[in-house]
């Protein structure tokens, strides 16, 4: 398969640089990239190349900094292995000294509390990304042996797995894209966890669901359309932790979560990125 490689460039690397890889990667077709020292190198097949969805991605950045400063520029790839590429350039990473997120072709450790091994297969939601960084961070210091996880729009299921290890009663897994959901069914297996993942989106949160720990690391608007949805089936006295959104979006967040009757328990930050934790007092 021939691929395009578009360098970037960035005036500015943070928190740009893990926004871009969101917009081209989750949102678009992108499926490998590559780190520089003054931005990114990202790889997209050669017939779902679009200049248009580029320059609409770099439209984004400066919509949150005009001053940001970024341009690109193309190449045509010869045919090779391009995940082999990506592997040697992609590094496991290690979540506050408790968790070690890897991939097989990384090193165990025995000096942390949880390993998790992912096959990324160059996706979106190894820890790399500060979303995930932050809810690991924030799912590590909740009691959950026992409870019934949710964790809604799972991804590789990175988040999951750590519920699983922690002693969950049941978790459940739920993610609207069929790739995510395939791989993250095989990152189940390969933690030897039971998880049961379910391929769809909020509409498939019935009535007949109950959790008492929700997780939802998407982005912001659909936290804001699909909350009402997640408090629903979360039990009284139940947490929800979300991320995915800028700490400057914090208010928005909890402005609609106080509506739900949700109150906040907990922020954090990384990157200009936000993650918080909120408590359900009372049903909607």
């Amino acid at each position: 398969m021939k691929y395009i490689e578009v360098e970037f460039k960035l005036s500015h690397i943070d928190p740009f640089r893990d926004l871009l890889i969101y917009n081209l990667g989750d949102e678009g077709p992108y499926d490998s990239f590559i780190n520089t020292d003054n931005g990114l190198k990202a790889y997209v097949p050669a017939d779902k190349y679009d200049v248009d969805f580029v320059n609409s991605c770099i439209d984004e950045l400066r919509a949150i900094d005009g001053n940001i400063e970024c341009t690109f520029t193309t190449t045509e790839m010869p045919d090779k292995d391009y995940n082999e590429e990506w592997e040697r350039n992609h590094q496991a990473v290690l979540v506050e000294g408790f968790c070690w997120v890897r991939a097989p072709f990384h090193p165990h450790r025995d000096d942390v509390k949880y390993e998790i091994e992912i096959e990324p297969k160059m996706s979106f939601g190894t820890a790399h990304h500060s979303t995930t960084y932050l809810m690991l961070s924030l799912l590590e210091e909740e009691e959950v042996s026992g409870r019934r996880v949710l964790d809604m729009g799972s991804g590789t299921g990175v988040l999951a797995i750590l519920a699983a290890k922690k002693g969950v009663s049941y978790v459940e897994a739920i993610d609207v894209d069929e790739w995510a959901f395939r791989n993250a069914k095989e990152n189940f297996e390969r933690n030897n966890v039971s998880v049961n993942a379910l391929l769809g989106d909020a509409s498939i949160l019935t009535n007949d669901k109950h959790f008492d720990v929700i997780l939802a690391n998407i982005n912001r608007n659909i936290l804001l359309h699909d909350m009402h949805t997640y408090v629903n089936v979360l039990n009284i006295g139940g947490t929800l932790f979300m991320s995915g959104f800028y700490e400057h979006d914090i208010p928005a967040i909890v402005e609609k979560a106080n509506s739900l009757g949700m109150t906040l328990s907990t922020q954090k930050t990384r990157n200009d990125w936000a993650a918080i934790k909120l408590i359900k007092n009372r049903e909607q």
